[in-house]
C-alpha cells in the first residue's frame, strides 16, 4: 500500500493553503493593500504602454490588443506572468488556427462560430490546457466577430502577433521589477 494520502485529502490541504494566503492578504494593513495595488497598476500600465509603443512601431492594425494583453498576463511575480503568458499564447494560437479555418470553412454564419468556439476549448481541453481554453475562445471570437479589413488569415496572424509583443512587455518589466523588488527589500538571491 502507498503512504501517499489520497487525492481528496491534498486537495482539501491545497484549499487550505489557498484560504490561508487569502486571508494573510485581507488582514493586511489598508497602507500595505494600497502600495501593492499602486505597485501593480504601475507594472500594468508600463508593461501596457511599452506593448501599445511598440504595437504602433511596428505598424500593428490594432495596437491596443498588445496593450490589453500585457495587463491580462501582468502578476504579482515573474513566474506567475510566466504561466499566465504561456496560457495567452497557446490560447491565441488555437483560437487564430481555429478562427482562421472556422471563418474559411464556414464564412461568418454562427454556427461556423459557433463550432468554432466549441473546437477551441475543447481542443485545450484534450491536449491538458485547459486554462488557455477560454483565451482560445476569446481569439476565435476576435478573429471571427471583430469588424476588419483583410482576410483572416492575416487578422488571425496580427492577432498572434500583437499577443506576442503585449507578453513579451509584461515579462520584460515584471521581470525587472521582481529584481528591483528584491534588491530594495534586500532578499538573498532566489532560485529561477
Amino acid at each position: 500500500m502507498s503512504d501517499k494520502p489520497p487525492l481528496r485529502d491534498n486537495l482539501r490541504r491545497l484549499l487550505d493553503f489557498q484560504l490561508d494566503i487569502e486571508q494573510i492578504y485581507r488582514d493586511q494593513p489598508w497602507t500595505h493593500r494600497i502600495l501593492q495595488g499602486l505597485w501593480m497598476a504601475l507594472l500594468a500600465l508600463v508593461a501596457a504602454s511599452a506593448a501599445y509603443g511598440l504595437g504602433l512601431l511596428l505598424h500593428a492594425q490594432q495596437a491596443f490588443w498588445a496593450a490589453l494583453t500585457s495587463i491580462a498576463v501582468t502578476q504579482q511575480t515573474y513566474l506567475d506572468t510566466r504561466a499566465s503568458a504561456r496560457d495567452q499564447i497557446i490560447g491565441a494560437c488555437v483560437g487564430g488556427v481555429v478562427g482562421l479555418g472556422a471563418a474559411l470553412l464556414g464564412g461568418d454564419h454562427y454556427i461556423a462560430y459557433a463550432i468554432a468556439i466549441v473546437v477551441a476549448i475543447t481542443a485545450c481541453w484534450i491536449s491538458g490546457l485547459g486554462s488557455a481554453a477560454r483565451l482560445s475562445a476569446s481569439t476565435t471570437t476576435i478573429v471571427m466577430l471583430v469588424p476588419h479589413f483583410g482576410s483572416f488569415w492575416v487578422i488571425a496572424l496580427t492577432r498572434m502577433g500583437e499577443v506576442a509583443v503585449g507578453i513579451a512587455c509584461a515579462l520584460v518589466v515584471v521581470g525587472v521589477a521582481e529584481r528591483i523588488k528584491l534588491r530594495w527589500v534586500g532578499g538573498g538571491q532566489r532560485d529561477a
